[in-house]
């Protein structure tokens, strides 16, 4: 849910995924280029971590981004961790999500446990996702060989009920699928992802009162990306 202190208005977006996906590395990756580069965003703050020893995500990661040209929107940014045993932490950390980029170890031999990840998001949820909450897919680890694509992604997704048939009015937000690879140095699509997530969180406050806003209420060229 969209969060208004003062003048100021937050918007939380979460990286979902199972263990060892590259979330962390997503949003260090995410942090480097919009400090970097000219993006549409810039961070506020250093990231917030709180990890193992081992340097695997023991809490969550945190980052705040402001946008350049809406500088009174802020972006709160968040990864759960991984871990099968934390599924409780991971629906506390979901607490109040405006938008989801579901993190893929798009490795064919890691499918059923993304799977299992897919189901659980679903449950933390309760039927909001692509209702009132938008997702997008990041199939990530495109730089290594044997990995699935977006097609072989988009059968889960109609198994599990999250792409709808071109006929119905939600079809327009089905979850956009992207190949990404999140090492900084051979990075693909860290940024375009989280573009398109934050983008339509913002397309259903504004055009859908915080839910998933009906052909007729949106310009047809923003539904295009």
């Amino acid at each position: 849910m969209v969060k208004i202190d003062g003048d100021k208005i937050y918007i939380k977006i979460l990286y979902f995924g199972m263990y060892a996906s590259g979330k962390t590395t997503i949003l260090d990756t995410l942090y480097k280029l919009t400090k970097e580069e000219n993006k549409n965003i810039v961070p506020t703050e250093n990231l917030t971590k709180i990890e193992s020893s081992s340097g695997a995500t023991l809490l969550y990661d945190k980052g705040l981004f402001q946008s350049k040209k809406q500088n009174k929107v802020y972006y709160l940014i968040y990864t759960v961790a991984g871990q099968k045993s934390y599924s409780k932490l991971r629906k506390r950390v979901y607490e109040q999500t405006d938008g989801i980029l579901f993190v893929v170890d798009s490795q064919q031999k890691c499918i059923e446990d993304n799977i299992e990840f897919l189901k659980e998001l679903k449950t933390i949820a309760y039927d909001k996702l692509i209702k009132e909450i938008p997702l997008v897919v990041m199939l990530n680890k495109q730089d290594l060989s044997l990995t699935i694509k977006a097609e072989d992604f988009k059968k889960v997704l109609k198994e599990e009920k999250l792409w709808y048939n071109s006929n119905h009015d939600l079809s327009i937000w089905n979850p956009k699928i992207f190949h990404t690879c999140a090492l900084y140095d051979k990075q693909m699509n860290i940024y375009e992802s989280f573009y398109e997530c934050s983008r339509r969180a913002v397309m259903y406050q504004i055009y859908g009162d915080g839910k998933a806003p009906p052909k007729d209420k949106v310009p047809i060229s923003l539904t295009e990306s």
